[in-house]
């Protein structure tokens, strides 16, 4: 007889934690130390323990730069250790939510339409091929969600990396001219509205697959930045660099903006704000 809550991996990270806060009671979080994605007999052995409900992966490897240099460690988290948790989903007959990334596409540097979820994957560099590995070791077991965001940021959680707004403000505090990269287009999401869909999706939607979850329109990051600014009221130069000048070793998206008519689709969802109104919001919050 499986038990009433919901297993939440990576429950330290920033979406982790904003999950276990909105669903309080209903979640247990594992993470490390304690709990390790790669450790398949570990994985397989807590989770028949626990019996959860339902298991959200949230935990990721996303240093995208290391993983260009050390692959190892980026692939057996994001990809090796979904299958370790599809094999114990299937085991426990529960569902199984796989959050996944708007890296998985990319490729098409011409692109200027934003990515369905049936569109043709085009992953460039380490992490968005584990990413799309994950996916793929996720989606054989049928009661499956593949969640795509992008640019999360939130309240940090205990084991948090960061996130692009904070990381603006705290820059500010210093600097009075920033350089942003200002030719990657994508759609940068408020890590509350995105957990709020993945309960819902979880409690409420038998459609099991993939949904693309992000904050509506298209921006770039040096808008972004300008937008974080003049919000916070803030008097920052922000300068607009290019993805060459920036020179990460990992290749980004040109443009990666996912489509979410199909998540809007879905009767009582709660709506995805704008990505200024998600940033407002958080702001509000900070």
């Amino acid at each position: 007889m499986t038990h009433s809550f919901i297993a939440v991996i990576g429950s330290g990270g920033q979406l982790g934690s904003e999950l276990l806060r909105q669903l309080g009671a209903a979640a247990v979080g594992l993470d490390l130390p304690h709990f390790d994605l790669t450790e398949r007999l570990g994985v397989l052995a807590t989770l028949q323990s626990l019996r959860p409900q339902a298991v959200i992966n949230t935990a990721a490897y996303t240093r995208v730069d290391e993983a260009e240099t050390a692959p190892e460690r980026c692939w057996a988290i994001n990809a090796d250790g979904v299958a370790h948790l599809a094999e114990a989903c299937r085991a426990l007959n529960c569902p199984l939510v796989q959050i996944s990334t708007d890296y998985v596409f990319g490729g098409d540097v011409r692109r200027r339409t934003p990515y369905r979820e049936d569109d043709a994957p085009g992953p460039q560099g380490v992490y968005a091929q584990s990413k799309l590995a994950g996916e793929r070791n996720a989606a054989p077991w049928e009661r499956h969600f593949i969640v795509r965001t992008c640019g999360l940021y939130g309240p940090p959680g205990p084991r948090s990396a960061g996130n692009f707004v904070a990381t603006m403000l705290r820059l500010a505090e210093t600097a009075e001219r920033i350089r942003v990269v200002a030719d990657q287009y994508c759609s940068p999401s408020y890590a509350r509205h995105v957990a709020r869909a993945i309960g819902f999706l979880l409690l409420n939607v038998e459609a099991y697959g993939t949904y693309h979850v992000v904050n509506g329109g298209a921006t770039t990051w040096h808008a972004l930045a300008v937008e974080v600014f003049r919000q916070a009221g803030l008097e920052v130069e922000v300068e607009p660099i290019t993805t060459d000048q920036y020179g990460a070793l990992a290749p980004r998206p040109a443009y990666s903006v996912l489509d979410t008519t199909k998540y809007h689709a879905l009767p009582g969802r709660p709506p995805m704000p704008t990505w200024q109104e998600g940033l407002r919001e958080y702001l509000g919050r900070a």
